[in-house]
């Protein structure tokens, strides 16, 4: 990777974001046939956390153990940084001890700041503008079950949040082609359309019909309709996102063998049923499992 830090997929090449998984493949080759893969000996990584997590923390955590490093767990309630230390301090400080920062929080201005003042990468693990690991994951999967990425068709239905800016960038920059069905008022980031606008070589549309954006899809992807922070508006967005749910009958109108993903954690009932969910659930556990390989192969290539 010709990238320091990865903050955001609209910083990476589709030459980049094809390294990347090509290495995730063979970490989890190396995993699953017990070959040593110590890439990382003797290396330790900051992992801050300003929003919960089960999935982040662990599969760094566990990444770093089977890369041959440390991971050092740092939440709001334990460090300064959630006593208001500036976030230039603490880049400049965790740059003297550590060989990498991890962050999971709210705002991306915290996460290229990180990157601004500190000397050592960062790796973004989910801000409210992009999650871009998640996608890297997915895009992993997607390449497993479909054998290739470009020319697909992929779907993204609901709220116009993290997973769907970076849906819309990670299946651009692979070459597929990317529907996206949001309720007015809840689209994607005005900067994501705006790079999706300038893609000559994919398709993109935004719509409000979940049946124009599911029709003959490749891969179908959904969400929570309230994120972390917005549990506040959870009557209202239960309003605004009915009829935006992944049920059989949007289903039928993708392809017989289009797959579903989903981030986690699922609300079933909610935007997806549990019908949909069950069927497709060794491909959503393929794709929770690929977080550990694609957030090894990130950290391996930016901490060597």
């Amino acid at each position: 990777m010709n990238n320091k830090h990865l903050l955001k997929l609209l910083d990476l090449s589709r030459e980049e974001i094809r390294e990347i998984l090509d290495l995730a493949d063979q970490l989890k080759y190396d995993q699953k046939h017990g070959i040593p893969h110590e890439l990382l000996k003797g290396k330790t990584l900051a992992m801050i956390f300003s929003k919960n997590s089960t999935r982040t923390r662990v599969s760094f955590e566990v990444g770093m153990f089977q890369l041959g490093g440390h991971a050092l767990f740092l939440s709001n309630a334990v460090s300064q940084i959630g006593r208001g230390e500036p976030v230039q301090d603490t880049a400049r400080v965790l740059s003297r001890y550590c060989d990498g920062i991890m962050i999971r929080t709210f705002e991306q201005q915290e996460v290229e700041d990180l990157a601004k003042y500190g000397s050592i990468p960062v790796i973004n693990g989910l801000t409210d503008f992009c999650h871009p690991c998640q996608v890297l994951a997915d895009l992993m999967t997607i390449r497993e079950h479909k054998a290739k990425l470009e020319g697909l068709k992929i779907c993204y239905i609901g709220d116009g949040n993290n997973m769907a800016n970076s849906i819309i960038v990670g299946g651009l920059k692979c070459g597929m082609d990317v529907a996206v069905a949001s309720p007015s008022g809840y689209q994607p980031d005005q900067q994501v359309k705006d790079f999706a606008a300038s893609v000559t070589d994919a398709k993109f549309v935004l719509t409000s019909d979940p049946a124009e954006a599911a029709r003959d899809a490749d891969v179908i992807f959904t969400d929570v309709w309230a994120s972390m922070g917005q549990e506040q508006e959870k009557a209202e967005r239960e309003r605004a996102f009915a009829g935006y749910q992944v049920n059989d009958k949007l289903m039928a109108l993708a392809k017989p063998d289009c797959m579903v993903q989903h981030c986690l954690p699922a609300h079933r009932g909610e935007e997806i049923t549990e019908e949909v969910f069950e069927a497709h659930a060794g491909e959503i556990f393929d794709e929770a499992e690929n977080r550990l390989h694609a957030q090894k192969a990130v950290m391996a290539l930016l901490m060597k």
